[in-house]
């Protein structure tokens, strides 16, 4: 990806493309870790879903929100909890459409956005939603986590009372301290250039004040701009406040001040759009001479514009506005742009993860801006602002409010700056002085990539899941013989002797050679020698899946008149089959050798196959036991069931699948020989009977004429 000369960069970049380490990117304000996000789901050939913890920071990072896309409650949750899943609020959560099942089991890289602002909870939550729908043995269900934020900025919003409930559970509530993540091996890139600032007094202080580090000279250089009753004689100022309402109040009375009519701009909203989630608002009231920012980066060639640019309403029409900004010579027309709300979805024609829109707000990217939350200007950039550090309560907001500035000549303090009033937490400081001393190396990536190869190739030729769902299968049929057809047991078992010999047997010693060549070898895709051999190993385990396991299976279809073992028995064959039908695509994948960008595609593909049961089954009638005279068998089968609809009976009712099968053997043509069937006692040969006899009649005289036109 295109990171420039950006050293930590190119390594993050390295990791996420070429790696399967989960991630923590890191840095201090206005290094580059938002445009890393977007130039990486440019370029990247993983295929990832982009998630945050509030609707702006996910509409900041072009993604969906984690408590909509993950379908998490909002309470505090706790480690290994199974609710009642019959509550209809909980059903609520758990109720994944296909698409979301497809689009997690297909999955790479989930990229956390603000993770600084995430529970640890809902770490736990992530990774036991991944779990349930992909490797249940891995943390994440195996997906590759890259995380991105800064701790020393805005952290998880938490209540007293919730944490009472959580405290026993985890060390601190910060993201770090989840059960999942502690249980991976994750490394931390801490990314050093500073892109906001540019002198080096000021990154220098921003630095100490992130750190805790504050010494008198640097609280003296601060106090420099220290203005207590500041009245700005210019425009472009921006006050930065703690609550919602007190950027309002103050937005509201600058406006009724200005003199002229206001204009009101409606927004348009198509389709699924979360009121809590608009950029800006429905109703923009604006007036001329009206400070305002934008709140989206200008969408033309000509970028005139950007996220958090200040600037004054000199000019309004029906649907322009004219925005002078200090400095500028000439003024900008401002039309209408539009945000999306959206939606990940798989298409099943490419079989890639697309973002569709489900929703669209369109408004002036504009909003009133004499005022702000500190919330709000997490990510943004401003010349001047004015800031109450008394008011900054909560832990690192002191820092973000800061470091929003350019320089420090355009920061005003209403309030002075003491040592006392960084509100610092140690754990933060010793966690993140943790990554500071403890950054990975390039020695580190070459490793990473190696035994990531490693593990997909060791994965590649791994077939437990197979041997599972074939043990799982004849579990099913022993335990449920007694209403089942009995033959069908020696068919299984010996699919499960050959492919204990001829495949897992096989591959166990091709493991042990395979391990042998990759320690010698210096790239997978440069050794012709392994590369020839995996190409062998493929087509071999390939051709045997197909001859031991999906033929034979797909002629197999086991007959119940139980409903509910007949569900679970189609269920585990149709399971088995899938994970014999995924393990052929990967390893077709390697037919002409391994290549990490093809074989990523391909067994994202195969991981959300439809492997249809019921198309299989329909290949053959076998039932488990080889039925000397299939066509009536189908005839009294299908007899049975149109008597049953008739009555109103369940199937066995009128007939069990033993009786039909032994009629259809013995051909019976008078009550006597019908008598002895089992399963015929006299009241079901009373009522059918004759209606039976007819039938095995009928075709035996076909049969009877077929052969004698032979």
């Amino acid at each position: 990806m295109d990171t420039g000369q950006n050293y930590q960069l190119q390594l993050a970049g390295n990791f996420v493309e070429f790696t399967g380490r989960n991630i923590f990117l890191t840095g201090k304000a206005g290094t580059g870790k938002t445009t890393f996000l977007h130039n990486l789901k440019k370029v990247s050939l993983k295929r990832m879903v982009v998630v945050a913890p509030t609707g702006v920071a996910a509409i900041n990072a072009g993604g969906v929100t984690i408590h909509s896309f993950f379908q998490l409650p909002f309470g505090p949750r706790i480690p290994g909890f199974k609710p009642d899943n019959k509550s209809p609020d909980q059903q609520k959560y758990n109720r994944f459409s296909k698409n979301k099942i497809k689009i997690i089991k297909s999955l790479d890289l989930l990229v956390i956005d603000e993770v600084s602002m995430v529970r640890a909870d809902i770490m736990d939550g992530i990774d036991e939603t991944l779990r349930r729908y992909r490797n249940k043995d891995l943390p994440f269900g195996g997906v590759q986590m890259l995380m991105i934020g800064d701790l020393q900025q805005l952290a998880p919003v938490i209540k007293e009372n919730e944490w009472k409930v959580l405290k026993k559970y985890y060390d601190t509530a910060f993201f770090f301290s989840c059960k999942a993540l502690q249980k991976t091996s994750y490394i931390s890139i801490e990314l050093n250039h500073v892109y906001r600032q540019s002198d080096s007094k000021f990154i220098d202080l921003l630095n100490r004040v992130r750190g805790n580090q504050l010494d008198q000279d640097s609280i003296n250089l601060l106090n420099t701009r220290y203005k207590p009753n500041f009245k700005p004689e210019e425009d472009g100022y921006i006050s930065l406040t703690t609550h919602n309402a007190k950027a309002q109040n103050i937005n509201e009375a600058k406006l009724q001040k200005l003199k002229g009519n206001p204009h009101t701009f409606m927004a348009e909203i198509t389709g699924n759009y979360s009121e809590y989630n608009y950029p800006t608002n429905a109703e923009l009231v604006l007036k001329i001479g009206a400070q305002v920012m934008f709140v989206k980066n200008d969408p033309s060639p000509d970028k005139l514009f950007y996220n958090g640019k200040i600037g004054k309403v000199v000019s309004i029409e029906e649907d322009t506005v004219e925005v002078q900004c200090p400095g500028e010579d000439s003024d900008i027309t401002v039309y209408p742009l539009e945000w999306q709300n959206i939606k990940y979805t798989l298409d099943e024609d490419t079989k890639e993860i697309s973002e569709n829109i489900e929703g669209i707000f369109t408004q002036m990217p504009l909003k009133l801006a004499w005022a702000i939350t500190i919330h709000k200007s997490q990510g943004l950039t401003f010349d001047k602002a004015i800031i109450d550090v008394e008011a900054a309560f909560a832990f690192g907001q002191v820092y973000v409010t800061l470091s929003r500035c350019k320089s420090l000549e355009g920061l005003v303090l209403i309030s002075p700056v003491n040592r006392n009033g960084i509100i610092s937490d140690n754990t933060i400081n010793d966690f993140t002085r943790e990554v500071e001393e403890n950054q990975p190396t390039g020695e580190h990536l070459q490793d990473s990539e190696r035994l990531y190869r490693e593990e997909l190739l060791a994965d590649l030729f791994n077939f437990h899941n197979i041997e599972q769902a074939i043990y799982y299968t004849i579990k099913l049929l022993k335990d449920h013989s007694s209403g089942l057809q009995q033959h069908h047991l020696p068919n299984f078992r010996d699919i499960l002797k050959k492919i204990n010999e001829d495949i897992a047997g096989i591959s166990k010693k091709f493991l042990v050679e395979l391990r042998a060549l990759l320690l010698k070898e210096s790239g997978t895709e440069e050794d012709p020698v392994l590369q020839e051999r995996l190409s062998r190993a493929s087509r071999y385990f390939a051709g045997k899946i197909d001859e031991i396991i999906l033929r034979p299976v797909c002629e197999i279809s086991i007959d119940t008149d139980n409903k509910k073992v007949k569900k679970r028995i189609d269920e585990a064959l149709g399971s088995l089959l899938f994970e014999a039908k995924y393990k052929q695509s990967c390893l077709k994948a390697c037919f002409d050798g391994f290549a990490l960008k093809e074989y990523l595609s391909c067994r994202a593909k195969a991981a959300i196959e439809d492997v249809s049961l019921k198309s299989t089954a329909k290949k053959s009638g076998f039932t488990g036991t080889k039925i000397i005279n299939q066509d009536l068998y189908d005839l009294l089968k299908d007899w049975r069931n149109a008597k049953a609809e008739e009555l109103d009976w369940s199937v066995f009712m009128v007939l069990q699948l033993k009786s039909i099968h032994e009629i259809a053997d013995t051909l019976p043509s008078s009550m006597k020989e019908l008598q002895s069937v089992r399963g015929l006692g006299k009241k079901k040969l009373q009522l059918f009977g004759e209606e039976l006899l007819e039938i095995v009649n009928e075709y035996t005289d076909m049969k009877s004429w077929e052969d004698a036109e032979l």
